[in-house]
């Protein structure tokens, strides 16, 4: 019996993960502590070790490198270019999350690797290292596409909010203008808002109603039929 040859491939996890706080998109970034690129920002991102899961890898290089534990993440794309890392062939899969930052979610990595992670706001997005640039914005497609067929942006905004709140993620997501009349009455005809008895708290102006995203009448109603943000 012919025995076959045994492959060495080196993968490696990279987490594009999405916040959005004091009305701006952010992303997660880490500030390397090694090379290559040492001192440069980058994507959470790590080799996978040899008898590891990609989704546990996910996890653990996610909280090593930032110290954030539970994010439920996606795979979203494989990169592969032979000249993506400088000391070889690594091929990296990615991963995508949208989170909330309003809750108590502390930075702080537990491995040397990283010297620090923050929340970095995507439109001032520094160069990044490798080609994390490209892996960014192949994520940020993936949840502008998305947001146009299924309710992620929930996933970004407090458990209550305003309709103000709402549109101005989704302009921020989609890059434009949207109407306001028409927003509010697209979103609301949908039957997927609960109303609120309260409204904002703490504001100098007129305070608006707070709302909630009704996500059983929205897995039983629609199934992700809807048309957001057009």
């Amino acid at each position: 019996m012919e025995v076959l040859p045994k492959f060495d491939s080196v993968f490696s996890i990279d987490c594009v993960i999405f916040g959005f706080d004091e009305g701006e998109l952010k992303i997660l970034l880490i500030e390397r502590n090694v090379e290559p690129f040492k001192d440069w920002w980058a994507l959470p991102g790590y080799l996978v070790k040899e008898n590891e899961s990609l989704d546990l890898a996910a996890e653990r290089i996610l909280y090593e490198l930032t110290g954030l534990r539970d994010i439920f993440m996606e795979q979203f794309y494989t990169f592969g270019d032979v000249d993506r890392h400088p000391q070889g062939r690594v091929i990296t899969v990615a991963y995508y999350a949208m989170i909330r930052l309003n809750g108590p979610k502390e930075l702080k990595p537990v491995t040397s690797v990283a010297r620090k992670a923050v929340w970095y706001p995507v439109k001032d997005l520094p160069k990044l290292a490798f080609d994390h640039t490209k892996i960014f914005q192949k994520g940020f497609l993936k949840i502008r596409n998305k947001i146009s067929y299924q309710p992620i942006a929930f996933e970004l905004l407090p458990e209550k909010f305003t309709l103000t709140q709402l549109q101005h993620l989704y302009e921020v997501i989609l890059n434009k203008t949207l109407d306001k009349r028409n927003f509010r009455k697209k979103m609301l005809n949908y039957g997927i808002l609960k109303e609120l008895d309260e409204k904002q708290k703490g504001v100098s102006y007129r305070a608006a109603k707070l709302y909630k995203f009704d996500r059983r009448k929205y897995a039983k109603i629609f199934q992700n039929e809807l048309s957001f943000g057009k």
